[in-house]
């Protein structure tokens, strides 16, 4: 498998500015099929959801699109596809709605690796019901999540556990496939976040066993939005807040108000950039889309071996990810020197380098940094060596 990133950068516009882009864990540039795509779907014949008129159609098919394709990324079946406006939005709902069924003596486990959006939602449904929420502790050291740290909080009464498919500042991968097991163990669902984890790695919900997962469009070149999947059967068994007219049918029930057509033909448009993103013999969308996220995931891996590499070498640095299966993504400070002032310094050669706890607000207290963070540095599709040779330059200069 071939990783061509200059075929890659050519599809977006927004590399033409000359900055370098080191902030797509907060959020990827775009391509422009994409946008276009966007523009298409809003400006053709549209109109409410039906078989009849052209207009209709049109909304119904790119809503079923949506579902397609979100199924071929993530390996779930279409059936059991919601559509959200955000990864928040989307956990707030469906913790709220699982929380009808929970109670005094209950168990809800989440983790100090979590964005806090699988974190709060949570949190705030246990407390709202008097149940009792327990904490998978992330180890400091080695910044692992591990499968025992998991078990040590489950027991007979968890109802549910909240674990993410990668820490959005740290990057480390829990070993998923076998957390899950061990929460189906005790007979509880397993809710991923995999809004970090889907732009770096093939994923399948099948063989993680994740009872429900979801991601943002927005993290791996598509609009502002999100979406969540679960088993038909299993989305059957909830009955959530809704408006009277509003339809009982399953995903339907859980959409709320007419769907932005526009942004789903947008993401099903990202959906199929990605499964273009590397040359091979594959046919179905499925296999290109496997085949093309291995072949990024060989790319960023070597890429992050060289921005680790590079980083290490200048001076008062701290580097606070060390787990052994992990994202492009570096979360690091500067001995003497507030991270928000370098990246308002980087900000001005052009580089974009954020520093903040970007919401893994337990992670960073964690690694003892407070709520300020630290400077996080994520690798996207279109990064090259060039972008991290400027990081560095800039670091340099900068820390003198």
């Amino acid at each position: 498998m071939s990783y061509d990133v200059n075929k890659v950068r050519a599809s977006f516009p927004s590399l033409n500015t000359g900055l370098a882009f080191f902030c797509g864990p907060g959020g990827s540039q775009v391509p422009d099929v994409v946008g276009q795509t966007i523009s298409d779907a809003i400006t053709k014949p549209i109109s409410n959801r039906n078989v009849n008129t052209e207009s209709e159609k049109n909304a119904e098919e790119i809503v079923l699109s949506f579902r397609a394709a979100v199924a071929d990324l993530i390996d779930v079946d279409p059936r059991g596809v919601v559509y959200g406006r955000s990864w928040t939005q989307l956990t707030y709902d469906f913790s709220r709605t699982l929380a009808k069924n929970w109670g005094p003596g209950d168990e809800v486990v989440v983790t100090t690796l979590d964005h806090d959006s699988n974190v709060r939602p949570w949190v705030q449904a246990a407390e709202a019901v008097g149940a009792t929420v327990r904490w998978a502790q992330l180890d400091p050291t080695t910044t692992e999540l591990s499968v025992e740290a998991v078990e040590s909080v489950l027991s007979a009464k968890t109802k549910l556990v909240a674990v993410t498919g990668a820490g959005n500042t740290i990057g480390t991968r829990p070993d998923l496939k076998a957390i899950g097991a061990a929460v189906h163990k005790v007979g509880a669902l397993f809710y991923v976040d995999a809004v970090h984890l889907t732009p770096h790695a093939p994923i399948s919900a099948k063989e993680i066993g994740a009872d429900f997962i979801g991601f943002s469009f927005y993290k791996m070149f598509g609009p502002h939005c999100a979406a969540l999947a679960a088993a038909p059967a299993l989305l059957e068994t909830l009955q959530n807040d809704k408006l009277l007219p509003a339809t009982n049918v399953v995903p339907e029930r859980f959409e709320f108000g007419t769907l932005p057509y526009e942004l789903m033909a947008g993401s099903v448009a990202a959906i199929e950039y990605i499964a273009n993103l590397a040359p091979g013999s594959a046919t179905s969308r499925r296999d290109k889309i496997v085949n093309s996220m291995r072949a990024l995931e060989t790319y960023e891996d070597e890429l992050l071996d060289y921005m680790e590499s590079s980083l290490k070498a200048l001076p008062g640095i701290t580097l606070y990810g060390h787990a052994k299966k992990r994202t492009p993504t570096l979360y690091f400070s500067f001995k003497g020197f507030e991270s928000a002032e370098i990246y308002k310094a980087m900000a001005k050669k052009s580089v974009t380098l954020p520093a903040s706890n970007f919401y893994a607000l337990e992670t960073s207290r964690k690694l003892g940094l407070g709520d300020a963070g630290a400077l996080r540095a994520g690798l996207a599709p279109y990064s090259t060596r060039e972008d991290v040779d400027r990081l560095v330059a800039g670091l340099k200069e900068i820390i003198g």
